[in-house]
């Protein structure tokens, strides 16, 4: 197919929609064009900068007409930094770019017309809820540079300042990366596989401000090992534990198998309602705690359990939702493919004292047909999976069990829609979605869908 439109030349454009990304969506010539920095409702010229085979991509080179729906991005390193991809936009404006993204991808990719998708859950102060920080380390110009990557880049944005973060862990950061400037500390480069400190992370608990902080080493050698346990318990009591984390391989995974405690328990306590949680430093927790309470209500909500109800909890993690299900039904199976969240999850119901509760770990594909195979069956069923959705397998034998209703918690629309597309065929009915913003000025958005099973009249 051949375009009329050029690289290097140059068009004005008016953008109509947000990309996956956050950058802008338009239309050049009836072609595509994404172009970062605008929103929808600015008119811009630009200059194309990549032709490709269904799109192109261009770059600001006036603005000529502002959005209404734009704001100042109050964050100093926007658009550097790429935590962030629409700080630029009106919180509410946000909101409504969620439910459009679920609302679309149902539409186009489910073929689901006239679906109720309701207005996203978002938050009163969309800012400083993050319960988790995941930095890494780096040099620069001679110093030492701790902050997030730029966008679809490895380079480091050295950030003073987080406004996603818990306020406290800058002060840290700067601690921390004021010392190791000091001393000329071998941090880890990436060219290279070289240097010791890899990555910070820092846990927060939401109720009660204790800190987790783990170091992640390239190895095991921790040179100044004491000297930074102790800059950080004498300087920051909040700070309860501190574990080392090694990680030796060539690898954007953050973290590696091997933790060793250097100071507390090497766990830490957080709660999500009336439930608590201990996690650690590899434990998977959703990082906005005020908002998983929020997904979590509607998932009950959406669930119905009745005191008779058999329930199964699919990639069930650590177990927190399984544990809120287990509240009101008869007996709750909950299945997980990572042995050490298991281990967690059996430590959490021993914890919250539940008792109605059976953690299966194994991959779903497998664990799922095992216990409908073994007479097991699921009056309601909960799904939470990863970005790629369910396997069909996994779907076919839900179908199977004919449970009254499917809760299927998303990550990704584009998944969760083609899932429900899938288990239409296997005479399920969409009912209702509800999106929740988890990740306040980003794209990302979760939703909780009701699904009911057809009645055969």
């Amino acid at each position: 197919m051949g375009f009329n439109i050029k690289e290097g030349k140059k068009y004005v454009i008016r953008i109509h929609d947000l990309g996956d990304s956050g950058e802008g969506v338009g239309r050049i010539e009836g072609i595509t064009v994404f172009v970062e920095g605008l929103v929808p409702g600015d008119r811009a010229l630009v200059e194309i900068v990549k032709v490709k085979k269904s799109y192109a991509l261009g770059k600001i080179v006036e603005i000529k007409e502002n959005s209404d729906i734009k704001q100042e991005p109050p964050c100093s390193h926007f658009p550097e930094c790429g935590g962030c991809q629409i700080q630029n936009l009106i919180y509410q404006k946000q909101l409504k770019f969620k439910k459009l993204k679920v609302e679309a991808a149902i539409e186009r990719i489910a073929g689901l017309k006239g679906i109720n998708v309701k207005e996203t859950l978002g938050m009163e102060n969309p800012f400083h809820f993050r319960n988790k920080a995941q930095l890494p380390f780096g040099k620069e110009n001679g110093k030492v540079v701790i902050g997030f990557y730029r966008k679809k880049s490895h380079e480091i944005v050295d950030i003073k300042k987080c406004l996603i973060q818990n306020p406290i862990n800058d002060d840290i950061v700067e601690t921390l990366r004021e010392y190791l400037s000091e001393i000329d500390y071998p941090v880890y480069e990436e060219p290279t596989h070289k240097g010791v400190l890899r990555h910070l992370i820092l846990r927060n608990s939401y109720k009660t401000g204790d800190i987790m902080a783990v170091l992640v080493t390239n190895g095991e050698s921790f040179p100044k090992k004491k000297e930074i346990v102790s800059l950080l318990t004498s300087n920051f009591p909040q700070v309860k534990t501190v574990v080392q984390n090694i990680n030796s391989k060539k690898t954007n995974v953050i973290t590696g198998p091997e933790s060793k405690v250097l100071f507390g328990s090497g766990r830490m306590t957080d709660y999500i309602g009336d439930l608590s949680f201990e996690i650690s430093p590899v434990s998977f927790l959703q990082v906005n705690t005020k908002q998983t309470e929020v997904l979590y209500g509607k998932v009950l909500e959406y669930a119905d359990i009745g005191p008779e109800d058999i329930v199964f909890d699919i990639y069930s993690g650590i177990g927190t939702i399984s544990l809120f299900l287990a509240k009101k039904a008869k007996k709750v199976y909950g299945i997980e493919v990572v042995k050490p969240a298991v281990a967690d999850a059996n430590h959490n119901a021993e914890l919250n004292g539940v008792t109605n509760v059976e953690f299966h770990s194994g991959r779903a594909e497998k664990v799922v047909p095992r216990l409908y195979e073994s007479g097991i069956r699921a009056d309601v069923v909960v799904v939470d999976p990863p970005r790629k959705g369910c396997e069909e397998i996994v779907l076919d034998t839900i179908a199977h069990m004919k449970p009254k209703r499917i809760v299927y918690v998303s990550c990704k629309p584009s998944t969760l829609a083609r899932d429900l597309a899938y288990l239409k065929k296997k005479g399920y009915i969409t009912q209702e979605v509800q999106p929740v913003d988890l990740f306040p000025h980003s794209t990302h958005v979760e939703a909780v869908t009701l699904l009911v099973k057809k009645r055969s009249d």
